[in-house]
């Protein structure tokens, strides 16, 4: 089963196309020219396109037809999401309506003196949400990837944008990012993970989402359940005319038992909060690798691959 290789696809070419598209031909424009680009990904990143495939197809068990509408309705969307990071990033934010789901409840855990832990997942525009928190977004902390926060921090430095939170950068050869979420909590600020991809194959937990089989990183369930801090799951959904509805579900406390170790439980949650969405949003997964276990024979798993 192939894995995420810790890097977002997109070279800094293309971020500063549509940077300066959207700067000076406006956001339509640029979502245009996305209607062109996405032709472009469907054979080019063949990988990446096979993996949605089967996502739509033995996934979501759509017909043929349908598989193909949302192939190009995902490429589609994860550009409009890029577009829209850029836009907002460079102030752009009035071009953009913004919804709530328990609002108020979230606010509460924010304001209750304590540290928080949000974990969310590669579906919507969740870092999206980070300038709409006003002061609190002064105290989010993102554990991301090296690859992936120097790509970011590139990117922002180019286009003279900048990020309204702090990056906790987390790299496979030491523990410096464990200690750094540690400190953030400590100051009762609030720390960020991604709950659905990871590097190492022998630290996973595996759960049954969407019907299959499929594996998770162990250390933001692990660490969650063991930092005594309230957990939130957040998501941030792209809907109709520029508007994002930003999802908020407070988990449950967990204990270890016999029968289930805590990190294990907390993670069923959170895959029942990421089926939720997924089921309301399928097009918005973005997700390009294999994520669900294959089958146990490997020419029934190259079939389903191609079919």
């Amino acid at each position: 089963m192939s894995t995420w290789k810790g890097k977002t696809r997109g070279g800094a070419f293309g971020y500063l196309f549509f940077i300066y598209l959207i700067r000076y031909l406006g956001i339509n424009t640029a979502y245009t020219f996305l209607s062109l680009i996405i032709l472009y990904f469907i054979p080019f990143a063949p990988k990446a396109t096979a993996n949605i495939w089967f996502y739509a197809r033995h996934i979501l068990n759509y017909s043929r037809t349908r598989a193909i509408r949302m192939l190009l309705c995902n490429y589609y969307r994860l550009g409009q999401i890029l577009i829209d990071k850029v836009a907002i990033g460079s102030g752009l934010v009035d071009k953009y309506h913004f919804q709530f789901e328990h609002y108020p409840e979230f606010l509460n855990v924010l304001n209750s003196d304590q540290g928080v832990i949000m974990i969310g997942a590669h579906v919507g525009n969740w870092e999206i949400g980070a300038p709409f928190f006003d002061e609190y977004g002064k105290k989010i902390n993102i554990v991301m990837y090296d690859a992936e926060h120097q790509k970011i921090k590139k990117m922002l430095e180019e286009s003279s944008a900048t990020k309204d939170y702090k990056v906790i950068p987390v790299n496979e050869d030491n523990l410096t990012h464990v200690f750094q979420i540690t400190e953030a909590l400590q100051k009762k600020e609030y720390v960020c993970f991604q709950g659905d991809r990871y590097l190492n194959k022998e630290k996973l937990l595996t759960c049954s989402f969407l019907g299959k089989q499929a594996s998770f990183p162990i250390g933001p369930f692990l660490l969650a359940s063991r930092m005594n801090v309230p957990v939130v799951f957040y998501f941030a959904m792209r809907e109709k005319k520029r508007t994002y509805r930003f999802h908020f579900v407070l988990a449950e406390k967990v204990i270890r038992s016999k029968e289930k170790k805590a990190e294990q439980a907390l993670l069923e949650q959170y895959v029942n909060a990421l089926e939720e969405i997924v089921k309301q949003y399928p097009e918005q997964w973005f997700n390009y690798y294999s994520f669900w276990k294959a089958p146990k024979n490997n020419k029934q798993a190259e079939k389903q691959s191609s079919n």
